[in-house]
C-alpha cells in the first residue's frame, strides 16, 4: 500500500502540485492528505461539481502553463465528457491534464448498484475519449515510474492522461484539520424529527449518501413501510430536480426533500428553475455540515455561501437556516402550512453511526413502490 506522503513527494517532483476535483470515497486517505496540505506545498481548489473542476484546471494551465489534476470517482468521469471534448483534446485547445479517478464498480469487486454500470463502461469510455490511462500500483517504486512516464506522455501529447485508482490502494491517513461544523444535531436526529412531522401522505426523496441509508433505517425500526419514501442511491445533486417535477405533477401531495450540502452545491442550477416554476407544494431540506460526509467528510464551500440568500433570490417563498432540534420542530411545522418552494437548511454535525446499514430493496423495487403510492389520492 501507498503513503500518502511518499506519493505526494512523487507528484511534487514531477510538477504536479494543483489539485481540484469531486471527493471519492476509493482515495478518501489522499483526500484528507490533501486537505491537510493544501497551501504548504501544493493547492487543493474545491470544485462544486466535476465540470467545474476541468475549468479550473484549465485555468491553472493557461494562467502557469502547469499541468493541473483533476480528481473524481468514476462516476463524476461522466460529468465531465463534454469539457473533455470540447475544451481540454487536442483538436480544440489542448489543454493537458491528469485524472485521477476512482474505480467503483470494478468487475469482480462487490460494490452498490449505482456503481455496476459506470465500473463497466469506465475504461471503454476513456478508449472512446481517447484519453489514455495508467493504474496507480501499490508499490510505490512503480507508481513513481508509471507517474514519471506519463507525465512525459502528457507533455509530448498535450492530451489528457488518466490515472485510475482502485480500492485499497492507499494506507490509512488520518486528517489533521478539525472540523468547524459542531452544530447541536445530527443528520440522524434530524431526519427522525422531520419524518415524526411528516402526514401520511407526504413523499420524501433523498438525496444519495448517508441521507438515503439513514431514512430508510428509520422507517425500519418505526416499522411504517418504504413506499413514501425515494431513495435516491446514485445521481448526487438531482433530488431537488426529480423532486420538484413529482411536486408540479402531483400538486395535491406535499413533497419534501432530504438534501446535502455537497448536492445541493453540486446542482445550485436547479433552484432557478424550481423557483421559476413554483411548486407549491415543495419543502426543500438541506441538512449542512460543510463537507462530502459519505466520502469521508471532505469540505464543501458550504461555510463560504448563503444558502438563505441563494434560495430567495432564485424565487423560493421561504427559506430559514436553523441549528437546533427545537428550531427544527417549530419551523417543519411552520412550513408545512407555507405555499412553496420553501427551503430550511439544517446545520448539523458531520458522520453517522459506523453501524449504518444500507437499504435492502433493490433501486427498481423502490422505484416501483414509490411510483404506486404517488398514484394514491
Amino acid at each position: 500500500m501507498i503513503k500518502c506522503e511518499d506519493l505526494y513527494k512523487i507528484f511534487k517532483k514531477n510538477g504536479f502540485e494543483y489539485f481540484t476535483g469531486v471527493p471519492d470515497s476509493v482515495f478518501g486517505d489522499w483526500m484528507a492528505f490533501l486537505s491537510d496540505v493544501d497551501g504548504k506545498g501544493l493547492t487543493n481548489r474545491i470544485a462544486a461539481i466535476e465540470r467545474d473542476a476541468v475549468g479550473w484546471a484549465s485555468g491553472y494551465f493557461a494562467a502557469t502553463g502547469k499541468i493541473g489534476v483533476v480528481y473524481a470517482q468514476n462516476s463524476g468521469l461522466g460529468n465531465i465528457v463534454n469539457q473533455l471534448t470540447s475544451l481540454a483534446d487536442k483538436e480544440v485547445y489542448g489543454i493537458p491534464i491528469l485524472l485521477m479517478v476512482g474505480w467503483r464498480g470494478e468487475s469482480g469487486v462487490k460494490d452498490e448498484p449505482q456503481h455496476i454500470k459506470m465500473g463497466k463502461i469506465t475504461l471503454p469510455l476513456l478508449d472512446i475519449l481517447g484519453v489514455k490511462y495508467d493504474f496507480l500500483p501499490k508499490d510505490i517504486e512503480k507508481a513513481e515510474k508509471i507517474i514519471n512516464r506519463i507525465k512525459k506522455q502528457i507533455e509530448l501529447t498535450g492530451r489528457p492522461h488518466a490515472l485510475i485508482v482502485r480500492k485499497g490502494i492507499f494506507e490509512k491517513y488520518t486528517g489533521k484539520r478539525k472540523d468547524t461544523a459542531d452544530y447541536e444535531l445530527t443528520r440522524e436526529e434530524a431526519i427522525k424529527i422531520i419524518v415524526e412531522a411528516l402526514s401520511s401522505g407526504a413523499a420524501v426523496i433523498a438525496t444519495t449518501g448517508k441521507s438515503s441509508r439513514e431514512l430508510f433505517e428509520y422507517r425500519e425500526t418505526k416499522k411504517q413501510g418504504h413506499k413514501n419514501d425515494f431513495l435516491m442511491v446514485g445521481s448526487m445533486g438531482l433530488a431537488s430536480s426529480f423532486g420538484a417535477e413529482i411536486a408540479l405533477q402531483k400538486p395535491k401531495k406535499k413533497v419534501f426533500i432530504l438534501d446535502g450540502d455537497g448536492a445541493l452545491l453540486m446542482s445550485a442550477g436547479a433552484l432557478s428553475t424550481i423557483g421559476y416554476y413554483q411548486p407549491k407544494n415543495f419543502v426543500h431540506i438541506v441538512f449542512d455540515n460543510e463537507s462530502h460526509d459519505s466520502t469521508g467528510g471532505q469540505p464543501t464551500t458550504s461555510v463560504s455561501s448563503d444558502l438563505v440568500k441563494m434560495a430567495l433570490a432564485n424565487g423560493y417563498k421561504a427559506a430559514k437556516k436553523i441549528q437546533s432540534k427545537k428550531e427544527l420542530k417549530a419551523a417543519v411545522k411552520e412550513f408545512k402550512k407555507i405555499k412553496g418552494p420553501e427551503m430550511i437548511i439544517v446545520k448539523i454535525r458531520k458522520g453517522s453511526r459506523n453501524d449504518l446499514g444500507r437499504p435492502t430493496i433493490s433501486p427498481r423495487e423502490n422505484l416501483k413502490n414509490f411510483m404506486a403510492f404517488l398514484k394514491e389520492k
